[in-house]
């Protein structure tokens, strides 16, 4: 008869409590959870590739670049790669919070991609038309970007609070008015033609000498320090004041914020004005800071849209959204080092659909997490008696 070995059963035992820790963590932990889908929507991405024939190295290698500014392939190390992946995090960030922010309330604002366009639209506009005085015109520009954004989202939280009118149908709507006004408005500028208007005057810009040398030429400008500043004022208004803190109750639950005194409609309009302001300057920093130019837009640029992604996969808190907007930037400045590495560009897409398609599923990996502990805890249970 052979004896059971103590030293296996305590590893046995000691690997089962870190099963279960593990699966704790991720039933207690919003960011374990995003940082389980993010992992499987590589995992994912990895097997398409391999499926497909090609080799997923190239993928990692891409993403490696653009992180660091190393290239294995050659060996060569060029600090522009990480200029142009923190410049495209930019606007993912910002948008992210406009879809963050109004989540944090109990709305959800699918009109981020609109309350962008009017930023944007708006900046253009003052960057041509605006006196030429050294940052005065950008200065202003941004603050009327962000103001039109805050208008373009708080008309739909006025909607809403005091009419009932869905915002995610006021805000799809909105979306194709801004993109056509935007249109209309930017063709009107004398000297445009259908692609762009004429080019902007170096005092608009928000390049900064200092940067450009230290990135090597890339399109990093201002708005890296804008969108840190932006990081501080979402996480101060929402976690730090009373009126984050009414926003936050009016979003766990209306009628109970209702009866503890706190202003409801005032909360829900000021949430929505908030969201577009952020969507507003991000559009703004674009228009300035990777453009020399107006641009008239035919479509979507999907910073916008992407961000209602970036929101959910950070949990929409301040943290969680700048780094899910690291995360989307880092995918997108991909791109094109991805066709170098014989990958296609497209799987960026695709790993953020998995992504957003298994933040969806958080519910359920809960309810698969808590199923395998409480299964657990009944073998334990009968294994004692």
């Amino acid at each position: 008869m052979t004896q059971e070995n103590p030293m296996d059963k305590k590893t046995e035992m000691a690997a089962s409590r870190k099963s279960l820790s593990l699966q704790g963590l991720f039933l207690k932990s919003d960011g374990a959870i995003s940082l389980l889908v993010i992992v499987l929507g590589f995992l994912f991405a990895t097997i398409l590739i391999a499926l497909v024939g090609r080799n997923p190295a190239g993928m990692y290698k891409a993403l490696f670049q653009s992180m660091t500014g190393f290239n294995l392939n050659n060996g060569k190390w060029n600090v522009r790669y990480i200029g142009e992946w923190l410049n495209y995090s930019v606007p993912f960030i910002f948008c992210g919070f406009a879809m963050a922010f109004a989540s944090r309330v109990g709305l959800f604002n699918v009109g981020g991609e609109g309350q962008y366009i009017v930023g944007m639209t708006i900046a253009q506009a003052c960057a041509l038309f605006f006196p030429q005085i050294p940052f005065f015109q950008p200065a202003a520009a941004l603050l009327l970007a962000l103001a039109g954004g805050a208008l373009w989202g708080g008309v739909v939280g006025w909607f809403k609070a005091r009419f009932e009118v869905s915002e995610v149908v006021s805000t799809i709507m909105l979306n194709y008015i801004a993109l056509y006004i935007s249109r209309i408005v930017t063709l009107a500028i004398p000297g445009s033609n259908t692609f762009k208007t004429p080019n902007f005057p170096a005092t608009a810009s928000l390049k900064l000498p200092f940067l450009t040398r230290l990135f090597n030429n890339s399109n990093l400008n201002a708005g890296l320090f804008l969108c840190a500043a932006g990081v501080l004022v979402y996480y101060i208004i929402m976690e730090k004041t009373t009126a984050g803190f009414a926003m936050r109750a009016t979003g766990f639950n209306k009628e109970a914020a209702r009866a503890a005194g706190i202003p409801v409609l005032a909360s829900v309009v000021a949430s929505m004005a908030i969201s577009g302001a952020f969507a507003g300057i991000g559009g703004g920093i674009v228009a300035l800071g990777s453009f020399r130019y107006g641009r008239i837009i035919t479509g979507m640029d999907n910073y916008g849209f992407t961000g209602m992604a970036v929101a959910l996969v950070g949990n929409c808190s301040a943290q969680g959204t700048a780094l899910a907007g690291l995360l989307f930037g880092l995918l997108q400045a991909s791109q094109s080092l991805m066709q170098s590495n014989n990958i296609p560009k497209e799987i960026t897409f695709i790993i953020q659909g998995l992504v957003v398609v298994f933040i969806a599923l958080k519910t359920g990996f809960r309810l698969f997490f808590a199923w395998r502990l409480k299964k657990r805890a009944a073998k334990k249970t009968g294994g004692q008696k």
